[in-house]
């Protein structure tokens, strides 16, 4: 399933400036990050649920906001992009 996760970390604070380094780098690990703070992820339950758990760990929720959007298995028809850096295909063959 793809998961579009989106976050606004507080950065006023070293420990904000902190916490942004981590939900980054832990997105990174799951996913691609498509936008400064958008990341498409394409994950089975379990995976997802970890991943959410992870960051719940990191943020501050007093502070900082994190937004999970669950676009299902066949998200191929609900999303559209237009304009520079043009998607990926999330499923497709990576070549190093």
């Amino acid at each position: 399933m793809l998961i579009l996760v989106t976050y606004d970390v507080n950065t006023e604070t070293e420990d904000g400036k902190k916490r942004l380094r981590q939900v980054a780098k832990c997105c990174i690990k799951y996913g691609q990050r498509v936008q400064n703070s958008v990341f498409e992820c394409v994950l089975d339950e379990g995976q997802y649920r970890k991943f959410q758990h992870l960051l719940l760990k990191i943020i501050d929720t007093e502070k900082d906001s994190l937004r999970f959007y669950n676009l299902g298995n066949s998200y191929q028809t609900k999303v559209e992009h237009y304009g520079s850096n043009p998607g990926y295909d999330a499923e497709g063959i990576l070549i190093f």
